[in-house]
């Protein structure tokens, strides 16, 4: 073992101190490290246990904080924008199709839906973009309004559909878009403007590519 890694042991040691002028000295023995492979003062304790090292996920205000310009330059190269667009317009047609034909089955208007939709459009742009810059977050946020805002929508065509029983296909083909926007705010309630708001934050919230501390590592190398 050369002197670079008895330092190194002996700074894994509980038994150190720190010396002004000699730097860390063992508190057992007042001296630095002098031994060959292994300390002969040191008693590993088989009963504590190292602990693994979490992989935590970086928030994403705080990317550009630990990332140097270089490490964001190199991010930026791999963000596609037009792909998480199309990811996110995708899931959040999906997800509107079954708000309405959820809606219409329960006749009740489930709030977790608009989780699902706002959580499912955020992580399809993730996946799509692997975008950092904040326009993905927005993006991802107005495309989940705008998801609850036509299953909305689906759910009225898919009651009148029943009522006049007609195919809804038809009734949204037939339907006169000269009435959308009123039709929209008579039957606009508080609980929707809550729906939307939760779907515009999952929507955000997701929308970033997910960056860790062995990312972070890496990319500065």
């Amino acid at each position: 073992m050369n002197r670079k890694e008895q330092l190194v042991f002996c700074k894994k040691c509980t038994n150190r101190q720190m010396d002004a002028q000699q730097g860390f000295i063992c508190s057992l023995t007042g001296e630095k490290a002098s031994f060959e492979m292994e300390c002969p003062d040191f008693n590993l304790d088989e009963s504590v246990k190292e602990v693994p090292r979490v992989n935590e996920p970086i928030a994403q205000e705080d990317v550009a904080l630990q990332l140097s310009e270089q490490a964001i330059g190199k991010l930026r190269l791999e963000q596609n924008f037009s792909k998480a667009v199309l990811f996110g317009v995708v899931v959040g047609v999906v997800g509107a199709m079954l708000w309405g034909l959820v809606t219409v089955i329960t006749n009740y208007q489930i709030g977790y839906m608009a989780i699902a939709i706002g959580a499912g459009v955020g992580v399809a742009m993730r996946i799509g973009g692997r975008g950092i810059d904040p326009i993905f977050g927005f993006t991802g946020a107005a495309i989940a309004v705008l998801s609850c805002f036509i299953g909305n929508f689906l759910s009225i065509i898919g009651f009148f559909a029943n009522e006049e029983s007609m195919g809804y296909i038809e009734t949204l083909l037939q339907f006169d878009y000269a009435y959308f926007f009123p039709l929209m705010q008579e039957t606009f309630s508080g609980m929707d403007l809550l729906f939307y708001g939760i779907a515009g934050y999952e929507g955000y919230k997701f929308s970033f590519r997910t960056i860790t501390e062995e990312d972070v590592e890496a990319l500065e190398k």
